[in-house]
């Protein structure tokens, strides 16, 4: 059998080969996101800074006798900062979206737990219970509700008719609905991370602290959870960032009284006609939906220089 000859040439023939692969599988994604995320961030931003006459839009530049002139307008994000019904609305819509996280974690953790300290033969069967209400869309999902908390309502029918109530409650058009329809819809965004983190968790930690005279809570407390918080954080990405720009569902459950950014991007955009100022909603929005992630990147690579340490 004949051996290949190395040569320094077919070397440096294969690392090339390698590195090529190596860029086109990362290119691909960076590619997806300059054409789908980028491109289109771009224009809602030059919208925002632009003049508009009616519906016309001015241009950005202007070139007259060898001087090129940049026209940006700031006003609309000024009228942000100072108008109190905005400040409002942004206030209002990070506060329901951390209430909604903290009740998803609230309620997704045991139920993580429970999946992950099953049996491994129920777990595929607990992973579609969870994954089930994807399999109805989300639109017919929300519409539900509407049927279960209205005042002619599923519920105020069974109460009415168990006669624990005199008439109905007004549970429809309220924050209390729209927090219900908000947990019910990113609950499972909650519980799939931690399951998937307490899943692989090494029990011989837990039963080590059991010998050393631990207390089953502060296992729990002391070991179990620290070991969870990269399924914690992670759930809690997922669930915080969709509800700040909600818009679905305070349309349909909530009240005139709970302030979302959805709602009012959709009245500058399609009432009010001022798309200039919708652009400037919509930058701002999603600012503040990067903040988290910049947050959540910059832990997780102290992490790993931790344990890489």
């Amino acid at each position: 059998m004949k051996l290949q000859q190395f040569t320094p040439a077919r070397i440096m023939r294969s690392l090339k080969a390698v590195n090529w692969g190596r860029q086109s599988v990362i290119g691909i994604p960076y590619l997806f996101l300059i054409l789908l995320f980028s491109i289109p961030f771009l224009v809602v931003l030059r919208l925002s800074v632009t003049e508009m006459d009616g519906v016309h839009i001015m241009n950005l530049t202007d070139y007259s006798d060898g001087m090129l002139t940049l026209k940006i307008k700031l006003s609309n994000y000024i009228f942000l900062t100072t108008d109190d019904l905005y400040v409002a609305t942004y206030i209002s819509s990070v506060k329901f979206a951390l209430i909604n996280t903290l009740i998803c974690l609230f309620i997704g953790y045991p139920f993580a737990y429970f999946m992950a300290r099953s049996p491994v033969s129920m777990r595929p069967a607990l992973l579609m219970l969870v994954s089930l209400p994807f399999w109805t869309s989300y639109l017919l999902r929300v519409y539900a509700w509407k049927g279960l908390l209205d005042d002619n309502g599923v519920f105020n029918n069974m109460l009415l008719g168990m006669h624990l109530i005199d008439e109905p409650i007004k549970m429809m058009h309220t924050s209390f609905s729209m927090m219900v329809g908000m947990v019910y819809t990113y609950l499972p965004f909650m519980i799939l991370p931690l399951y998937a983190n307490l899943a692989k968790m090494d029990l011989r930690l837990l039963e080590a602290a059991k010998d050393l005279g631990a207390t089953p809570f502060k296992t729990f407390w002391l070991v179990t959870v620290p070991l969870s918080k990269n399924g914690i954080i992670a759930g809690a990405m997922l669930v915080f960032i969709p509800s700040v720009g909600e818009y679905v569902i305070p349309e349909l459950l909530g009240g005139p009284s709970t302030l979302m950014i959805g709602r009012v991007l959709w009245d500058e955009f399609f009432s009010n006609n001022d798309w200039a100022m919708a652009s400037a909603v919509a930058v701002s929005m999603v600012v503040l939906i990067l903040l988290p992630l910049v947050i959540f990147n910059k832990y997780q690579a102290e992490s790993g220089a931790v344990r890489g340490a």
